[in-house]
């Protein structure tokens, strides 16, 4: 049975963001992702993540900013990342060195690396080397500290212009990058949006060991993976016959809303799985 790992950033909101852990762990989660850990002191993340017996296995890299307040002020707007950004190397390598700090301290495995969006009028293909480049120098930094990076595919519809839109081309950008803590983190609502085939993508990508996490939600809505067109219960069982050991985050949005309770009464999906 696949690993999953709550997304506090997206479940749990109907709570104070430090009264999650608990949830989570309550609800029966052993492990845990956070979008973005940059407004709180990781001393105080490591002792809520320690109290409730998680592991925290993905953040990600600022969108933008340098600091706790730039880096929210960053994620009001629409750039998504500076990994594809011209002018804005010296902004990524400050991001990256605060995720590596925050990782390390946390002893978090994994780190997504925001790509961003295309400035207006540029071209994909003329940003790639910068991508590429810049992808490159992280991934040396974060060798050092045995630290995983990924670049995740986004769909354009809940991220118009976003860099990096399908598998194959994450893929050509780990043969580009030519590092081996690089690795593709595929998240499957943004999957089916843009490419579909859900079960043969799982099939052509796992085998070759450069997917190192997964994600889920249902879609359309990007509710709870059962709601919706994605037939979760038969992906599932399909990633226990490749044999993949990793986590898969449930990155989506109660169905619910924020009312009490919301987050726990929508895991009948996973329940079932138990």
């Amino acid at each position: 049975m696949p690993r999953f790992a709550a997304n506090l950033s997206w479940l749990y909101t109907e709570l104070p963001f430090a009264q999650r852990f608990e949830a989570a762990a309550r609800d029966g989660f052993e492990a845990v992702e956070i979008l973005s850990p940059y407004a709180w002191p990781a001393a105080e993340l490591k002792s809520l993540l320690a109290g409730n017996g998680l592991q925290l296995v993905l953040l990600n890299t600022p969108p933008g900013g340098t600091d706790a307040a730039s880096i929210e002020r960053a994620w009001a707007s629409p750039r998504k990342g500076t990994a594809c950004l011209p002018g804005h190397e010296a902004e990524f390598d400050a991001g990256m060195a605060l995720a590596l700090d925050y990782a390390q301290a946390l002893d978090c495995p994994r780190i997504h690396v925001m790509a961003g969006v295309l400035p207006a009028g540029a071209e994909r293909e003329a940003l790639q080397p910068l991508y590429v480049d810049n992808l490159r120098r992280a991934a040396a930094q974060a060798a050092r500290a045995g630290i995983e990076l990924l670049i995740e595919p986004i769909n354009t519809r809940d991220i118009p212009g976003y860099f990096l839109n399908r598998q194959d081309h994450a893929h050509e950008v780990i043969d580009a990058v030519g590092a081996d803590n690089l690795k593709v983190q595929m998240d499957l609502y943004h999957c089916q949006i843009v490419e579909g085939d859900l079960a043969m993508k799982l099939r052509r990508y796992l085998p070759t060991g450069r997917v190192g996490h997964l994600q889920i939600a249902g879609a359309p809505g990007r509710h709870e993976p059962d709601l919706g067109e994605i037939h979760y219960p038969y992906l599932f069982a399909l990633l226990d016959e490749l044999g993949y050991g990793g986590w898969v985050g449930c990155e989506y949005r109660p169905a619910r809303g924020p009312a009490p309770g919301a987050t726990t009464a929508g895991l009948g999906w996973m329940r079932a799985r138990g």
